[in-house]
């Protein structure tokens, strides 16, 4: 047998932070290996502990769940931990912060329990939580805060295929999404999507809608 997804649990609030522990430990292929309150705690412990994912929340004392998460998982870091960050709608505004910040995906505090399951497995075998109903809402409704980035489409080392796929991950599409869309076979849109994130040296689909924002390829 594998060993266990290694989980730390980072929420201000105790109940919460009890809650969500007992629903990871519950299961066989998960293991929560620390609990804290705040973000700089937060932080030390997924750096002793190396998890595979932290979950992390947004609204905490002496280090928020932002800066929390950019010094585990931003740009720069040597060994980053994939981190996977809980909200709640009332703090949208945040969300698209903390994935530019390196988090992994994004969940509202509301989901069901399966749900943030599906979450911290999907983040922890290297792959992006990106709700698309959730993602065109708070990507779209705060992309005019983004800062352009420099260039113009035709600096971007993409085929126009490729291009079109860059788009609708950024809609928030899912990969049997595009392909319906493009009537092509969900394996090839795989292809694509592993050769954007190649070419563009992007780490996973949350940086991807990030870069495509940044480049103007979605308004």
């Amino acid at each position: 047998m594998s060993a266990p997804v290694r989980v730390v649990i980072c929420d201000d609030q105790a109940l919460i932070r009890t809650g969500l522990s007992t629903i990871v430990d519950a299961q066989p292929d998960l293991e929560v290996v620390g609990e804290c309150g705040d973000g700089r705690t937060g932080v030390d412990l997924a750096r002793a502990l190396r998890p595979d994912v932290v979950v992390m929340d947004i609204r905490m004392p002496v280090l928020d769940g932002l800066e929390a998460t950019r010094l585990l998982a931003g740009a720069g870091v040597e060994h980053p931990v994939k981190v996977l960050v809980v909200t709640t709608f009332n703090l949208d505004e945040y969300v698209y912060e903390a994935l530019r910040a390196g988090a992994s995906g994004f969940l509202l505090k509301d989901a069901p329990p399966d749900r943030l399951l599906h979450g911290i497995r999907t983040v922890a075998m290297g792959a992006a939580l990106l709700d698309p109903d959730v993602t065109r809402r708070l990507v779209g409704r705060y992309a005019a805060r983004i800062r352009p980035a420099e260039g113009t489409v035709r600096d971007i080392p993409l085929t126009p295929r490729e291009m079109e796929v860059l788009r609708l991950i950024a809609d928030g599409l899912s990969n049997s999404e595009i392909a319906a869309a493009l009537v092509i076979s969900p394996e090839t849109v795989k292809t694509f999507v592993s050769r954007i994130l190649t070419k563009l040296d992007l780490r996973d689909r949350v940086q991807a809608v990030v870069f495509a924002y940044r480049h103007g390829l979605v308004t």
